[in-house]
């Protein structure tokens, strides 16, 4: 796999809004996934018959300007969803300290497991609101799926999931890469 010269983390400041105020979406299938309420992971798995997780890091950082401004440091796990081979989506995952501490053996002991899979296993994690953004051309996000040979010729497009779990909350990004764009734009999926 070729990664892009940028290093982990990836990820990069975006303005998220609420899915219900978003009359900017899209008015394609890709609509729907970006609205689907259930496991991203599950719907992926569907969608192939391997399917894989690919992991760019994972550490305590400090978060992006405005992504997550109640905590000086948090946990970052960024991946790669991949299907049949096929980088499909770039998943970030921002865990707060608390949430970290309690739940350390079942986020450590993830490796390349997806994510989603403990999410909607257990009861205690409280799948919340969903906001989106789209990426222009020029943001690191385009730049990643250049270096996976994925030509970036009009905006990506991402959603941004809440979890709690009691009084914590931890968010999962998803960004839809270039490949995903065209299988679902092609109803292949």
């Amino acid at each position: 796999m070729k990664v892009t010269s940028l290093s982990f983390p990836y990820g990069e400041s975006i303005q998220w809004i609420a899915a219900e105020n978003a009359n900017f979406l899209p008015s394609n299938p890709l609509r729907e996934w970006l609205l689907a309420p259930g496991s991203l992971t599950q719907k992926l798995k569907n969608c192939c018959h391997d399917f894989e997780v690919r992991v760019l890091g994972e550490g305590l950082h400090f978060p992006l300007e405005g992504e997550y401004p109640q905590h000086q440091q948090v946990w970052v796990r960024e991946v790669l969803l991949c299907l049949d081979g096929i980088p499909w989506v770039f998943a970030r995952t921002l865990i707060p300290p608390a949430l970290m501490s309690q739940r350390q053996a079942d986020f450590l002991g993830l490796g390349t497991r997806p994510l989603g899979e403990l999410l909607y296993s257990q009861d205690k994690f409280l799948p919340g609101r969903i906001e989106v953004a789209h990426f222009a051309l020029s943001s690191r996000l385009a730049q990643l799926a250049n270096s996976l040979d994925q030509p970036v010729n009009e905006d990506l497009w991402g959603r941004r999931r809440y979890f709690h779990y009691g009084h914590e909350e931890m968010f999962v990004s998803e960004m839809f890469l270039p490949a995903a764009v065209q299988a679902i734009a092609r109803a292949v999926v």
